[in-house]
């Protein structure tokens, strides 16, 4: 939805607060989600199979070369619908080739992904609730999914849904016995356990996938609602008012899907929290007491009295495409079954505007993750004995607009889903020295970070939780459209517990790169860097998908994830 910018920029200040996780899991037993398993055990083996040894696996020189060629102002700033975004792709091709990567789709690297912008016209487009039209912008954000030049409601009746979740594997249904067809749905942020704090409900303080504002606009639709309404609050969403009106305005990129968009509900926007206590009041409803009891078991939706909605959307639309990268490097023994990297490779392009130096390079987000894909699958192409599972490289598109490559390769995989065993996210790897920890964004969500556990002991590293589970992280970068499949998925980074500095100095890197390079045409590569940190996270990725790639194990989410039944269901159909 095109809000990428904020949501990760208050990614990397939660960097700021990582040393309020404690020390819990620095010697590596009994922290959260970690389990032993076959998968575990099976890296510090697979070393020898892989023809890796404890030393360095991945080439940081060649990494180093990639960040530094992706980053050049030569890709104008990888912008997927450019000439920088043509010329991206192009050496992504050439480095597959080079490395000894097959075409992933059919004869081609390419996997096209159709896209459409849509920009509302303000001046022609309105919501209301209860005759009054809200301020564009300072009182709400609305839009369309519908890819229409005008679409209107009328007359909507108006349902309180508290948190609009259907979560069968938590016992909860905020839909339970209700019918919504045609009309407004009003839903808070998050889920119930950030608000209780208890553990016992959904993941506690730590969002599930239930939470994310996008689950909920999909919930919506499916309940046949007419308009779907979240009401924003800042700290369970995690990030201000502004982010919302400077993310979700102005033109938006989408993808271009078979039904327009149709399945949508006609309406999908966000309000000021003061706004809906407005609305509640004329309602004749405490907020306080309907948000309260949202929070509990057997909640029941709430009639907004005689509320009526109404609102019309008038959009220019313009249509391009761009394409996903993919490639693979087939397996020995069972070259059918997958095992998953992906980094999306564009960035923001040109800033026009700007006084002097106008290309955002992204020479962090996301040269390093494209870099890293890359040169993990090179040192699987290079290893003595084979992979016996295939090594499938997917650098996606347009996650700057709303992990649109990511989520066209979720709908539209190139090789059966069931058949990836797992798959690791490579995100911004902000250029550390070395650090003794490795962050797990969502961290205690698979048996993939068993895998890494492993390999990071053996190499005298700790993982450690991000330090705002509440806020949702791990639903925000690419991998999310696998996982929500069912894929188990790892999104790691390294650390800021600095081998030379310890986390004052990594506190103090990551503080300097958010004020003064995150998305800005100042993230350049710089030849001073110190990748050392980079290349030895990687070689901890490559390790992970090692444990997959020289086994026949396949990791599963841990007991009561959300994806866990989705993945279940997904591996039984296929035996």
């Amino acid at each position: 939805m095109g809000s990428n910018a904020g949501l990760r920029a208050a990614f990397f200040a939660a960097f700021l607060a990582v040393a309020g996780c404690g020390d819990a899991s620095k010697d590596g037993a009994d922290a959260p989600g970690a389990r032993a398993t076959a998968s575990g055990e099976t890296v510090a083996a697979n070393r020898s199979a892989a023809g890796a040894t404890i030393d360095a696996i991945v080439d940081a020189e060649a990494l180093r070369k990639r960040i530094e060629t992706l980053s050049s102002d030569a890709f104008a700033g990888r912008a997927p619908v450019t000439q920088g975004g043509r010329k991206t792709r192009d050496y992504l091709i050439a480095q597959m080739k080079a490395i000894g990567l097959q075409p992933g789709v059919g004869d081609s690297y390419e996997q096209a992904v159709p896209l459409v912008e849509v920009a509302l016209r303000p001046e022609q487009s309105f919501f209301a609730i209860d005759g009054e039209r809200l301020a564009p912008r300072t009182e709400a954000v609305y839009w369309t999914k519908r890819v229409v030049d005008e679409i209107a409601f009328d007359d909507s009746d108006v349902v309180f849904v508290g948190y609009g979740v259907v979560a069968p594997e938590y016992g909860w249904n905020d839909y339970d016995g209700l019918d919504v067809k045609d009309k407004t749905v009003v839903m808070l942020i998050n889920d119930p356990g950030f608000a209780t704090g208890d553990d016992d409900l959904f993941n506690g303080r730590a969002m599930t996938y239930y939470g994310r504002w996008t689950y909920k606009y999909e919930e919506a639709a499916r309940q046949g609602a007419a308009a779907a309404i979240v009401i924003h609050q800042t700290d369970p969403a995690s990030y201000p008012w502004g982010v919302v009106e400077g993310g979700w305005s102005g033109p938006q990129l989408d993808l271009e899907r078979p039904d327009g968009g149709a399945g949508r509900a006609a309406l999908e926007a966000w309000i000021q929290e003061d706004v809906a206590r407005r609305l509640f009041d004329n309602a004749g409803l405490d907020f306080d007491a309907v948000q309260k009891a949202a929070r509990t078991r057997g909640f029941k939706a709430i009639p907004m009295g005689d509320l009526k909605a109404s609102g019309k959307v008038v959009n220019s639309i313009r249509r391009n495409a761009s394409a996903n990268v993919v490639g693979v490097l087939p397996g020995d023994e069972r070259p059918d079954e997958y095992v998953l990297y992906m980094a999306h490779w564009d960035h923001l392009g040109r800033m026009f505007g700007q006084k002097g130096d106008d290309v955002a390079n992204g020479a962090v987000d996301n040269a390093t993750g494209t870099a890293g894909v890359l040169s993990v699958a090179e040192a699987f192409a290079k290893a003595d004995d084979a992979p016996d599972r295939s090594i499938l490289v997917v650098a996606v598109t347009a996650e700057e607009s709303g992990l649109l490559g990511s989520a066209y390769f979720g709908e539209r995989p190139t090789v059966p889903l069931e058949n990836i065993v797992g798959g690791v996210n490579i995100d911004a790897f902000l250029p550390t020295p070395p650090s003794k920890d490795v962050i797990v964004v969502g961290y205690g969500a698979s048996e993939l970070e068993d895998l890494l556990k492993t390999a990071a002991t053996a190499r005298g590293r700790y993982l450690r939780p991000d330090a705002k589970p509440e806020a949702g992280y791990f639903y925000r970068s690419d991998h999310i459209s696998l996982a929500k499949k069912g894929v188990p998925m790892l999104y790691a980074k390294s650390g800021v517990d600095l081998v030379a500095g310890g986390e004052a100095a990594g506190q103090a890197f990551a503080a300097d790169y958010t004020a003064n390079r995150y998305h800005k045409p100042s993230d350049e590569y710089d030849p001073s860097w110190d990748l050392t940190g980079v290349a030895g996270t990687h070689d901890l990725l490559y390790e992970v998908g090692a444990g997959m790639a020289y086994s026949d194990d396949w990791p599963n989410w841990y007991d009561g994830n959300e994806f866990r039944a989705l993945r279940d269901a997904m591996r039984a159909e296929s035996q």
